[in-house]
């Protein structure tokens, strides 16, 4: 079963991406390096709640 999840900036916090994950094999949060176009760099971005 996958569930919707949001991932957020973990500089600035901005939540800009969302994403579908299994929760059934990846039980751990995710962590993904992705575009921020409010710091405008490649930053660590977190899935969150």
């Amino acid at each position: 079963m996958s569930n919707k999840i949001t991932l957020a900036c973990a500089i600035c916090s901005s939540r800009n991406y969302t994403t579908n994950k299994n929760v059934s094999t990846h039980s751990i949060r995710m962590e993904v390096r992705k575009y921020c176009k409010t710091c405008g760099k490649h930053t660590l971005h977190r899935e969150t709640k």
